[in-house]
């Protein structure tokens, strides 16, 4: 199931909804304002990111500018506190499910989520458009 944490303000998730609504792509929405958050699903976040807190703490917002810290030299569980207290230092949208993080908005990237089946008609149809495109443009 696909996870997407949201602010309810927030363009870029009201963008990722549509879109996994479009696709009929099944999410649970947990709002990083008013919902729960638990150590668990904050710990399952950091395991999906590539960068660790790099990729998901958000430089440019007033929380992590007002605490002025180095967050890659805080333990676990002190990120883990700081982040229960001060959400806005989450970048958003984070859509998740049991393999993958996408951190914002990408039209592209977010495709990872559609299922395989589905990229591949996708990818065989985008194929097939070029090459009548090419065809009828005479390149081939």
């Amino acid at each position: 199931m696909i996870k997407i944490y949201t602010v309810a303000s927030c363009s870029s998730c009201k963008k990722a909804k549509e879109w996994l609504e479009q696709h009929k792509l099944a999410y649970e929405e947990v709002n990083l304002i008013t919902d729960e958050l638990s150590d668990a699903e904050m710990l399952q976040i950091l395991s999906l990111t590539e960068e660790g807190t790099e990729e998901i703490i958000s430089r440019r917002s007033k929380a992590y500018a007002k605490l002025n810290l180095d967050f890659d030299e805080l333990s676990i569980s002190r990120l883990l506190e700081l982040i229960d207290k001060n959400r806005t230092l989450l970048r958003r949208p984070l859509i998740v499910d049991d393999k993958r993080l996408q951190v914002g908005y990408n039209e592209d990237d977010i495709r990872k989520f559609l299922p395989r089946s589905v990229r591949e008609i996708e990818c065989y149809t985008a194929e097939d458009n070029i090459k009548k495109d090419m065809l009828l443009q005479g390149i081939i």
